[in-house]
């Protein structure tokens, strides 16, 4: 068994290159191969989100905190809160982040690849 206490684990900033507004990543398992299971704690800032992407393997997201919304390529946007699901299909187009005036954390969790992403940010139009 490992076990690693929440004030061991690592939140390190994520960047300006694949999102809008402050975000943090925090991993809770990492691959040992790029196509394992990867599982990332990601906490964004009020209005904080991803730019446009894609996952080879899909993606679950489990809203942990706060609020978000998650948001399709052809316009469905869904707001989800703490205990919340939502399953994107592999090579699906789609951003996700938090509300405006909430924190969002989610757990994110992938295999089958590293993300894909458009470069393109979403718009505040896009994020309804």
């Amino acid at each position: 068994m490992d076990h690693h206490p929440a004030e061991a684990l690592r939140w390190d900033p994520a960047g300006t290159e694949h999102f809008t507004g402050d975000v943090w990543f925090g991993p809770m398992a990492v691959p040992e191969q790029p196509d394992d299971l990867n599982v990332l704690g990601v906490l964004f800032a009020p209005g904080a989100r991803t730019h446009w992407h894609t996952h080879p393997g899909g993606q679950v997201l489990y809203a942990v905190s706060g609020a978000g919304r998650v948001g399709t390529a052809a316009g469905e946007v869904v707001t989800l809160g703490p205990g919340d699901v939502v399953e994107t299909p592999p090579g699906e187009l789609h951003w996700h982040g938090a509300a405006p005036g909430s924190y969002l954390m989610h757990l994110s969790i992938t295999h089958h690849g590293a993300t894909e992403w458009t470069r393109k940010p979403v718009t505040d139009t896009d994020a309804g």
